[in-house]
């Protein structure tokens, strides 16, 4: 057992527990319960254990586990848990949220009817001050960066990243300025997002130093990403955490429009020497097993771009959509 959260509700602690292991068979995970009147215990361990489980590969959600209880301001109760999508381990561990009741007896579980598979109302004043409930919420942000504020967007960081990477980035007249490190995706240290999109595209107009080389990925390691780079004379296929390297082709220098499509797993890339007139480079990678199960880490299959080398690299106007 593990992650145990405790609260006091009325004359009982509460703690719920991760069991199973979120790695193994997709019904292996889940929540369980136990409460005692004492903090030291002894613990009770409730009787509508588990709390919550995937019960059959079937289902949308797999490997359900790590609740948390959490109260609304209308004082209704929901867990908020996690669980890999079915066909989709690549976007790693999604936060999902479930609706709970207090038993007559004074346990709580998940109540009756509830199916993550489905939509569920909204809690209670979850809009913004000034939002409406009628109004609706607005939801995430844009991944999309033009890079004209001198600040970094919300949704960037650094993989494997550490306070020296303060000193690796500025912005000049609308470009992220990316200070090269190593030799490639691996060791660079790539800038990424968390998405959650089944199907998505992106672009980015990359301009590098003459000693630098430098792509456009979709990253989950060191060990595993997929996407296309180049340098002064190579263009550089990127899969399975290696290298294809081939010839610049004529007339694309050092700078580059890279277009990457990840169409549920098939990743397609496409180049540029005007941003207009597009060459599909001429292999794809298949990345559906680019996850934990493969390579461990818990982490999730992110649009990524990365700087190597020597020297500096410039991106601009990067563009990310969702598709159908």
């Amino acid at each position: 057992r593990e992650a145990q959260k405790t609260l006091r509700g009325g004359d009982y602690y509460y703690m719920g527990l991760a069991e199973g292991g979120t790695a193994g068979p997709p019904t292996g995970h889940m929540i369980v319960a136990a409460r005692s009147k004492t903090i030291e215990g002894p613990w009770e361990n409730s009787p509508y254990n588990p709390i919550m489980r995937t019960q059959s590969h079937e289902e949308r959600w797999w490997s359900k586990g790590h609740g948390t209880l959490v109260e609304d301001r209308a004082g209704k109760w929901w867990m908020v848990y996690h669980a890999y999508e079915n066909g989709y381990y690549t976007l790693g561990r999604q936060a999902l949220l479930e609706p709970v009741e207090w038993t007559a007896d004074g346990w709580f579980r998940i109540a009756p009817g509830s199916d993550p598979a489905r939509p569920i109302a909204k809690p209670s004043g979850s809009c913004p001050a000034g939002g409406g409930e009628r109004q609706g919420c607005p939801h995430g942000f844009a991944f999309s960066d033009d890079f004209s504020t001198p600040k970094m967007g919300v949704q960037w960081s650094f993989y494997a990243g550490d306070e020296n990477d303060r000193a690796r980035y500025r912005y000049e007249t609308g470009a992220l300025v990316l200070e090269a490190r190593g030799t490639g995706p691996a060791d660079s240290s790539p800038l990424w997002f968390v998405n959650g999109d089944h199907a998505y595209e992106m672009e980015v107009e990359v301009d590098a130093d003459p000693n630098a080389s430098a792509g456009l990925l979709v990253f989950y390691s060191r060990k595993l990403y997929a996407g296309l780079g180049f340098s002064s004379r190579n263009l550089r296929m990127h899969l399975y955490g290696m290298d294809r390297t081939s010839a610049k082709p004529a007339g694309l220098g050092q700078q580059v429009w890279l277009r990457l499509r990840n169409d549920r797993h098939i990743v397609t890339v496409d180049y540029s020497a005007d941003g207009k007139t597009w060459q599909r480079y001429d292999r794809g990678v298949e990345v559906s097993g680019y996850h934990h199960n493969v390579a461990y880490d818990f982490l999730s299959l992110r649009p990524a771009l990365y700087a190597s080398g020597e020297g500096e690299v410039r991106f601009r106007n990067f563009k990310y959509r969702a598709l159908p």
